[in-house]
């Protein structure tokens, strides 16, 4: 087993363990926080906050662009079904995925007429054109290609999902990655690729009992260059290993949040050094909890700089903490 896998079932355990998932609402706002990502990686500016009053009260979000509200609002509902829809138990076909891409762009899509034919991207219908990705980016498949790469597609998760292990954590993670991949390269659509294929991976996720996992707007530049890399070195482990590192991150980072509602442990022990809630008690919560964290390793869980936190270490060091080992191999101790 990978070590990355290792540590992912790690902090699984303790995210199941810690009582997050026990929080009021807690389903409905990871759902808007899903949504809420998904959509800024397509350019989308509504915030977290600004998507709760939208979903929940009908309150447009001011200086937003109504065309970002109504993609939000079309990815929410989009989830809804995705979701309902799982619990039917009912294979994966080509008119269920076109069904799943209806509800992405159920608002914000239009009708397109080519050389290859007309089609209805609100509609959730197959693309009848060829696309690349980007300027002067590699064509993804002729679309006469298409339909029969998506059935083949459906027929590989349908048979991956019906005789993987589930007790096996990580590699459920890595089918719910890998089906994701697989379906953004092909590329079935001319526009809502990314909103939907992120939802049939998050789908594939609750099938199997997971977490569903969040790519976050920060992470867009890794995540989109992992998926280059991948689909250019037909090496799929690269977007993989990615995505489970972000993961990882982002239960990390709510595994901190709650603590921090949670806990005043961490504010009585460093109560004559920093002040509550602020980046040196945010560091001395995961110190406690991952005393043999690299500075790296630190910096990625509290989205932060590496030079912030030497900075902060440094300030903890010999009155908070001490350092117990060398610097490789070693690990961080409180002070009593």
């Amino acid at each position: 087993m990978k070590e990355i896998d290792k540590k992912l079932i790690d902090t699984i355990h303790r995210y199941t363990t810690s009582g997050i998932e026990q929080q009021v609402d807690y389903d409905k706002f990871y759902l808007y926080s899903l949504i809420t990502h998904s959509t800024a990686i397509e350019g989308s500016t509504v915030t977290e906050v600004e998507n709760q009053l939208l979903f929940d009260e009908g309150i447009a979000a001011k200086g937003r662009s109504l065309t970002e509200q109504m993609m939000n609002v079309d990815l929410k509902n989009a989830y809804l079904f995705g979701f309902d829809w799982i619990k039917k138990s009912a294979p994966y076909t080509v008119d269920s995925l076109c069904e799943l891409s209806a509800k992405v762009m159920r608002r914000t899509g239009s009708e397109y007429s080519t050389l290859g034919g007309t089609f209805d991207s609100s509609k959730g219908e197959l693309r009848r054109c060829n696309v690349s990705a980007g300027i002067g980016g590699r064509s993804y498949l002729a679309f006469q290609k298409v339909p029969k790469a998506t059935a083949d597609f459906c027929d590989w998760l349908n048979q991956a999902l019906a005789t993987i292990d589930r007790n096996n954590i990580a590699t459920c993670y890595r089918l719910s990655f890998e089906a994701h991949f697989r379906l953004v390269t092909i590329h079935p659509w001319v526009d809502g690729n990314g909103r939907t294929t992120r939802l049939l991976m998050n789908m594939v996720q609750r099938q199997l009992g997971l977490i569903p996992s969040i790519v976050t707007k920060e992470a867009k530049g890794e995540y989109i260059q992992a998926l280059v890399d991948s689909r250019e070195q037909e090496e799929s482990t690269i977007i993989q290993d990615v995505m489970m590192a972000q993961h990882i991150a982002n239960l990390e980072s709510r595994i901190l949040q709650y603590q921090q509602t949670t806990d005043d442990t961490v504010n009585d022990i460093a109560s004559d050094t920093v002040k509550p809630n602020d980046t040196t008690s945010r560091l001395v919560a995961i110190i406690k909890e991952h005393p043999e964290y690299t500075y790296d390793e630190y910096a990625q869980v509290l989205n932060i700089g590496r030079a912030t936190v030497a900075r902060h270490i440094k300030k903890l060091n010999g009155t908070v903490i001490q350092r117990i080992g060398s610097d490789k191999n070693g690990y961080w101790e409180f002070i009593k």
